[in-house]
């Protein structure tokens, strides 16, 4: 059954404290939704901005493939297998939790704020060696296309992760160009700048999302000032 499900940017769950201004699009932390869970393999899809100087101190993950794609800013990465990393606009982050890991996320910088996207599926494998890997991807990010940035299937994708049955793709489009979004039983569009419309959706503006689900093949056309957009395309669902 096709369901199109469009959640505007203030429907979102919010975290607001002195040092992160974050907003959930599924159930997180304190926020709980029975309804609002997941979409097909799609677990978490946070969207924070994290004070100069200020991040999430060390704390653990297990059997989880978790994506970071980093707006403004820097992010300092630290985990427990000795990996350490900064992430900025254009370089791509993947940590594959797997039997345990604990890491901290910090504001790389004293003065400014830092803006990321942090994305979370479930892995198709669980208690493997954890895993870190950073790849930059801005040379491919100037195309006015959709690249696989993190995927289990796709081979030209710029990060691997352990789940056959997720992509994530990304894309920086020029005010007016259009690009396909994946035909899949399971599709997540996120609007992370600017603003598009999408055939049979509608008008989408920055913070907004839409769910799909059997949809089939849309086409997204940014907006005047151009776009920035996450897509997760999954082929299973978590129930």
């Amino acid at each position: 059954m096709t369901t199109i499900d469009v959640r505007r940017a203030g429907e979102r769950f919010h975290t607001d404290i002195d040092w992160l201004d974050s907003w959930h699009s599924f159930s997180f932390s304190d926020h709980y939704d029975p309804k609002n869970t997941h979409h097909g393999l799609l677990l978490v899809h946070n969207d924070d901005v994290v004070a100069p100087g200020r991040g999430f101190g060390l704390h653990p993950h297990r059997d989880m493939e978790i994506v970071t794609w980093v707006l403004d800013g820097a992010l300092e990465h630290r985990d427990s297998e000795g990996n350490h990393g900064v992430i900025t606009p254009g370089l791509a982050q993947r940590m594959s939790a797997g039997r345990g890991i604990r890491h901290s996320e910090e504001n790389a910088s004293a003065t400014e704020s830092v803006h990321l996207l942090q994305m979370w599926v479930v892995p198709d494998v669980s208690g493997i060696t954890p895993e870190y890997e950073e790849v930059d991807v801005t040379d491919r990010l100037r195309d006015d296309a959709l690249i696989p940035l993190a995927s289990g299937r796709e081979a030209d994708a710029a990060i691997r992760i352990h789940q056959k049955d997720a992509t994530l793709w990304i894309g920086r489009l020029n005010a007016g160009a259009t690009v396909q979004l994946p035909d899949a039983p399971f599709v997540h569009l996120f609007i992370a700048r600017g603003d598009a419309d999408v055939d049979g959706v509608g008008h989408l503006d920055t913070g907004d999302a839409v769910r799909l689900t059997d949809a089939g093949a849309r086409t997204l056309t940014a907006g005047p000032n151009g776009t920035e957009v996450t897509v997760w395309e999954t082929y299973a669902d978590m129930r």
